[in-house]
């Protein structure tokens, strides 16, 4: 190989998308066309044929993640059109001898997929004597919203092996560059190419960092995040309807509503249990809260104040991110001059007083919701979400992909006219009753 190969891998469902975007992404440099294993459930061999018959100039990739009867089902893709068919290293070594064969014997190659298996580099040389031709380090989607990514994995294969290796699992251009400094040859990308709202664009900007990253053979200026750091930035590129949509259609809070319209609040919770109007806690949670955290606050009643103006202005003070309370906030003309993001229940003008009952740090149910101390709270105007802290980056990543998804509907839709039944056939995939 004279340079790093560029696959793009079609996870979609709708071979005319397909098509449109693998179309956009040879004209931003991409060199492998992946028929995505979504792709072929859906439209089968036929999506494999109308992608090489168009596209006869490049590699077109099936990936069928093959697991048994490896010589039927690498007939089946070869005979369809496909130069590189992708099985599942986790199969017996019969069926990767049978693989291997069926290729051979009509002019196709063999990628073997390498996830979830146990002792990957052992097994990466194992297969590499039995005939395969390349060995794709594909971190799986769900794993990459767990955090997981390739790159290590891939470094140590690398090395372990002379064939070809390919990194596969939310790469993006930085991480595709990375991909090419351990060695591999080959970088899959999905998502961040195929949900793009500019695919050639996309396309075009990692085709630039790898062949950077190989002519130079390093990447520089890759700055390490903490997970906090990164999870806010996730939060913040998304809406709360995106993450209710990662969170398997999740409620926001109820009856909790934006004192300032406008207004985005993304940070971990600190918690405050009180009584309608005692607005002690409240107030002594803005001291314990850190730059950053949001306070929320569950009263047993909304007829009486536990928030204005002051609490406010002493949360703009410590850099407090926002404040949700399931209770009744007042002064809410000068938290609106102030700026500052307030979600509350109700709006009132009379305060309580500070009796100081109540607790700070404990499980509340806050407008319906559960929220523990530390739970991350996204809020704006179309709600507020909690997402408990053990999936707060699974969620992030997940949410992210629903608005990568979204974003490209809306480019079809703004851009060439289409509508969303259109583009997501939505017809076809209708409940059979």
């Amino acid at each position: 190989m004279d340079r790093p190969i560029l696959q793009v891998a079609l996870d979609l469902l709708e071979l005319k998308r397909a098509i449109e975007i693998a179309s956009e992404a040879i004209e931003g440099g991409a060199d492998w066309i992946e028929v995505g294993t979504p792709l072929i459930k859906s439209e089968g061999m036929d999506a494999v044929r109308e992608l090489k018959k168009r596209y006869r100039d490049h590699k077109i990739v099936a990936d069928m993640k093959t697991i048994d009867t490896g010589a039927i089902e690498v007939e089946m893709a070869a005979k369809s059109g496909a130069d590189i068919v992708i099985i599942l290293a986790a199969s017996d070594n019969s069926t990767i001898e049978e693989a291997i064969r069926a290729a051979r014997k009509y002019g196709s190659e063999i990628m073997v997929d390498m996830i979830n298996v146990t002792n990957p580099v052992e097994r990466a040389k194992e297969l590499e004597e039995l005939g395969v031709d390349y060995i794709n380090c594909h971190i799986g989607i769900d794993q990459q919203m767990m955090g997981m990514d390739p790159i290590e994995l891939l470094k140590e294969i690398a090395k372990a092996v002379s064939i070809p290796v390919a990194g596969a699992g939310g790469l993006n251009a930085e991480k595709s560059a990375l991909c090419i400094t351990k060695g591999a040859k080959i970088v899959i990308v999905g998502s961040n190419i195929v949900k793009s709202r500019n695919v050639t664009e996309s396309a075009r900007k990692i085709r630039k960092a790898i062949d950077e990253a190989w002519e130079k053979g390093s990447v520089s200026g890759v700055k390490k995040k903490s997970l906090d750091e990164e999870i806010r930035e996730l939060f913040m590129k998304v809406s709360t309807p995106n993450i209710s949509d990662a969170m398997h259609r999740a409620r926001a809070m109820m009856d909790i509503h934006p004192v300032n319209r406008g207004k985005k609040i993304v940070g971990k919770a600190v918690t405050v249990s009180t009584m309608d109007g005692d607005w002690a806690k409240p107030v002594e949670a803005i001291d314990v809260a850190g730059m950053g955290e949001v306070i929320v606050i569950k009263c047993s009643g909304d007829t009486t104040a536990v928030w204005g103006e002051l609490a406010t202005r002493s949360c703009l003070n410590k850099g407090i991110e926002g404040v949700i309370i399931d209770g009744a906030v007042r002064d809410v003309d000068d938290i609106r001059k102030l700026g500052y993001p307030v979600f509350a229940k109700r709006e009132v003008p009379n305060a309580g007083e500070p009796k100081g009952f109540g607790e700070i740090n404990v499980k509340i149910v806050c407008g319906g919701i559960e929220v523990n101390p530390g739970d991350w709270i996204v809020a704006d105007d179309n709600g507020v979400m909690v997402i408990p802290k053990k999936r707060a980056y699974e969620i992030a990543r997940r949410s992210l992909e629903v608005k990568k998804h979204e974003d490209r509907i809306r480019g079809e839709i703004e851009d060439k006219g289409r509508t969303l039944a259109d583009i997501v056939e939505l017809y076809k995939w209708e409940k059979v009753s």
